[in-house]
This record gives structure tokens, sequence and C-alpha cells, in this order.
């Protein structure tokens, strides 16, 4: 499937510079994996990169690497981003990406400092087709998941960043949110347009106007989180959930993802929304049904059983 920008939004989200202090760091749990950048298709160290990709099988990770202002995204690293992640997109061996922050913060939005400081050389696109959002990917509509690990902060351009993804691991001391509604930097990286989907309109415009934090638990009521793991974990679950996904028979799953991200987003009726689903969902049974069928009349998955 190909890679599109996304049609509906654009954005420049602020960076926090919090007081809050925060436990234990993430601890990355990749074992015996080199750096990798999906961009160029070579090892990448991570010195003096403001993103750092890593591969381990059909799954990489893709981390900010500003831990300094706690992953605030600069014009840089909003390049870095979108590389990666349309690398990721068309690498026929990856299956799915990770994305987190290193350092203990996932984002805190955009960089406040480059934006104040630097305003002539910021080059805002506003047709979402001809060109990138300020925070890098935001406007791409990815063909394979995306999983956010999420640590600490994950505010303003970085809750965006987070809403880009498919899922969401939130460690228990994070916090999420509209930070940038004190500053008068608006969404425009697709907070208003993803948001009230994922959580419904009342709720979104709760967190949108009041730009209040929300903690953990709160975001798993709501549907923002979708596991919550204890603080230095999210990088491994969110690992350990990608190569769970990774493991089943891709073209069904990339059919079902595509129609349900069709249906929630661009079919105008029920109707066309059906449609939809059977015409990508037919040609995915000879594919691949035929052979899952004839592996459960062997004794596979029996009892429901996923190993």
């Amino acid at each position: 499937m190909a890679l599109k920008l996304f049609r509906t939004c654009r954005h420049v989200s602020s960076a926090f510079s919090p007081s809050q202090i925060f436990g234990p760091s993430v601890k990355a749990s990749l074992v015996a994996v080199k750096s990798f950048s999906t961009a160029t298709g070579g090892e990448d160290t991570g010195k003096g990169q403001t993103v750092v990709s890593e591969r381990r099988g059909s799954v990489v990770t893709v981390a900010i690497n500003r831990p300094e202002v706690r992953n605030a995204v600069n014009q840089e690293t909003a390049r870095r981003l979108l590389e990666e992640l349309e690398a990721f997109d068309s690498d026929p061996d990856l299956n799915v990406a990770v994305l987190h922050g290193k350092g203990g913060n996932f984002c805190a939005g955009y960089d406040l400092k480059e934006l104040a400081n630097h305003t002539a050389s910021l080059k805002l696109e506003q047709d979402v087709t001809k060109g990138p959002g300020p925070m890098g990917p935001s406007r791409l509509e990815l063909s394979k998941p995306l999983i956010a690990a999420v640590s600490g902060f994950a505010v303003a351009g970085g809750l965006e960043l987070a809403l880009l993804a498919d899922l969401r691991v939130v460690e228990e001391s994070a916090v999420m949110g509209v930070f940038c509604r004190r500053f008068g930097v608006p969404l425009i990286d697709g907070g208003t347009v993803r948001l009230p989907r994922l959580i419904g309109l009342s709720r979104a415009l709760d967190l949108i106007l009041t730009g209040r934090p929300i903690g953990a638990q709160e975001a798993l009521a709501y549907g923002l989180a979708n596991r919550v793991v204890p603080d230095g974990q999210a990088l491994q679950a969110a690992l350990q959930l990608a190569e769970q996904i990774s493991s089943f028979p891709q073209q069904c799953l990339r059919a079902d993802r595509s129609s349900a991200i069709y249906s929630c987003y661009d079919a105008p009726s029920f109707t066309q929304a059906m449609q939809y689903e059977i015409d990508h969902g037919v040609p995915v049974i000879q594919s691949e049904a035929v052979t899952g069928a004839t592996s459960f009349t062997a004794g596979a998955g029996r009892g429901g059983k996923f190993s």
C-alpha cells in the first residue's frame, strides 16, 4: 500500500520544560542489536544524531535522541523522524515500528526556543498533501503498524506524535496533555483530528481546551493508552507487542488495519466502508486464509492458542 500524506491537518507543537522530576528512565532491552538507520540502510552510532533507529528482525525502533531538552523536536529532528518512518514503511522486511524517546521522556513537543529564535527559517507547508507537518511524520498514513512507547512527558506536539501510532504503551508515571495551550501554540500536527476519533469529542475537548495533564490510568480509561506498564518497561513491552503483531500473517493484518482506518476517517457511508472491507479482504482469502485454515485443521491454534 502506498505511503500517503495525511489529508487532514498540520502542526507546530510546543516544547515544555516541566519542573517535575520523574523516576527511573527507560531501560532499553535491545540485546545484541546494532544501531541501524532505516533511512540510509547503514549503521548509525547515535552520536550527534537527533533520531536513532535500531533494527530487530522485522521490528525497528525509532528513538528521538534529544534528552537534554526532553526530546523536544526541532526542524532537523522532524526531518529525520519523517525519513525514518518513510523508510520503515517502504522496507518489505519490516513489519512494525516502535517510536520512543531516549532518556526517560517520549517528547515534550516542538522546541519553543527554536520557534522563538528562528522564526524566519521556519517554513510551514499549509497544503497537507504537499509536504510534512512541523513535527515531521504527523501527516503520514502508514501502511504498517506503529507503536508508541511512552515514558515521562508526551505533551503538546509529543502527544500528537503519540496519536500517530496505532497503539500506545504508557508507563505508570507518564504524563500526556495539550501543554501548548498555555502559550498560544496551536495543534497543527493532527491533534484536533486524531484525538476526538480516539477518545470521543467530549473528552478530547476537555484536554484540548484546558491543556490539563492526564496520567496513565486516566489515559487507559479514556482509550488513549492501550497498555500501562511499570516505569522503565514501556520500550520492552512495546517491543514484545510489536514482535507478536509481526508474527501474524501480514497481508491479512494490513488489510484489516487499512479497513478500520478507512471506516474511521475516510468512508463517506456505512455501505462504502463495508465495500472497502470486502474489496480488500477477498484477495487475502487465497493468499493467506486458505493456508491458515489448513493449519487449523491440522491442529494449530486449537483452544484459542496463539503459539
